[in-house]
């Protein structure tokens, strides 16, 4: 298991007093998907060694995740779907029935740290203990629907953090940005009825799960308040940027988001095997710097990002480093307390 997640945990280095939080755990590598699976714990150990190499554990305050109350998670999920996962852990069973999501005897443990860690980080946001912060959990989340868990999710994170927002700190404009390869299908099913909720998805289409058409932009009275980005094989930034600055910008000037999350997935690296999408490891820095750009236009700074997807390990490492290298420097930029108004 990684020295960030066992060391820093067990009091072996003092933690940071920087203005970027860091949520990871040991008990994340729990989660056992089997031999030869993309989703491992290995992910974790490459992230850990890429923000060592780039000298970032300093700059980051490490932010110990909770376990995630029932109540918050059923405040994205039905109660017949949180009792199907404990009944499959209960059972042994090696994925669950509802989908292509690997489980094993520690996994609900691990999905309730991972929901946890999120609002732990929402917590810390929120009370201006740190400005930003990055969340490297695992299982990811945002696949999973209200009544089902697919794409190698259990839990949606990202989700759960929303609807916390909204009813334990008051918020009413919270921005979701999914920039993970495959559509976000959970959280736009979680969501699509919801206008306090702005969705902004860019995803590669044809793949994985098959939603996420520009049509999609809402139902009732959350018409309006998505913005699904289809793109094709072989897109990159050249492509991305236009969808950032005409769509995104002008509906954020509206909606005035007062938080902003991430489902920070990295599968949209040129390197990753799951995808087709041409984002570089210094165009995941060049994203982070956009949103902080909205961030800090409308909602005081505040940024959650949420680990969703990718799968080459050296390209996933990199690319959180450069990530966290820009929500670092955004923060000591900024200089002054985080704010702690709504």
């Amino acid at each position: 298991m990684s020295a960030l997640c066992c060391g820093l945990l067990a009091g072996a280095t003092p933690p940071s007093t920087g203005r970027v939080g860091l949520v990871c755990d040991a008990r994340y590598q729990q989660h056992d998907t089997g031999p030869g699976h993309p989703e491992s714990a290995a992910r974790l150990d490459a992230i850990d060694r890429a923000l060592a190499a780039a000298g970032l554990k300093p700059r980051l305050q490490l932010l110990p995740p909770r376990v995630c109350e029932e109540k918050w998670i059923l405040a994205a999920h039905g109660a017949d779907y949180l009792q199907l996962v404990k009944e499959a852990v209960a059972q042994g069973r090696s994925s669950l029935p509802t989908g292509d999501t690997p489980i094993s005897a520690g996994s609900l443990d691990a999905a309730r740290l991972a929901a946890g860690g999120v609002l732990a980080a929402c917590d810390a946001v929120i009370s201006g203990r740190v400005q930003s912060a990055f969340c490297a959990v695992r299982p990811p989340g945002h696949h999973a629907t209200a009544n089902r868990g697919m794409g190698f999710c259990v839990f949606n994170n990202v989700a759960i953090a929303a609807r916390y927002l909204r009813q334990q700190h008051g918020l009413e404009r919270i921005l979701i940005v999914d920039w993970d390869v495959h559509h976000g299908n959970g959280t736009y099913d979680i969501f699509k009825q919801d206008p306090h909720v702005f969705q902004f998805h860019l995803h590669q289409s044809p793949l994985y799960p098959g939603t996420g058409r520009r049509e999609e932009q809402g139902e009732g009275p959350g018409k309006g308040f998505t913005i699904n980005n289809p793109l094709p094989a072989g897109a990159g930034l050249k492509e991305i940027l236009p969808l950032f600055k005409e769509k995104l910008l002008p509906a954020m000037a509206s909606f005035k988001p007062q938080f902003i999350l991430i489902s920070a997935g990295f599968d949209a690296h040129e390197a990753d095997p799951l995808g087709g999408l041409k984002l570089t490891t210094a165009d995941y820095a060049r994203l982070t710097h956009l949103v902080c750009d909205l961030a800090e236009r409308h909602a005081h700074g505040r940024v959650v990002a949420v680990l969703e997807g990718g799968y080459n390990l050296t390209a996933l490492g990199a690319s959180v480093a450069a990530h966290l290298q820009a929500l670092a420097d955004r923060a000591e930029k900024t200089g002054a307390p985080a704010t702690t108004q709504p």
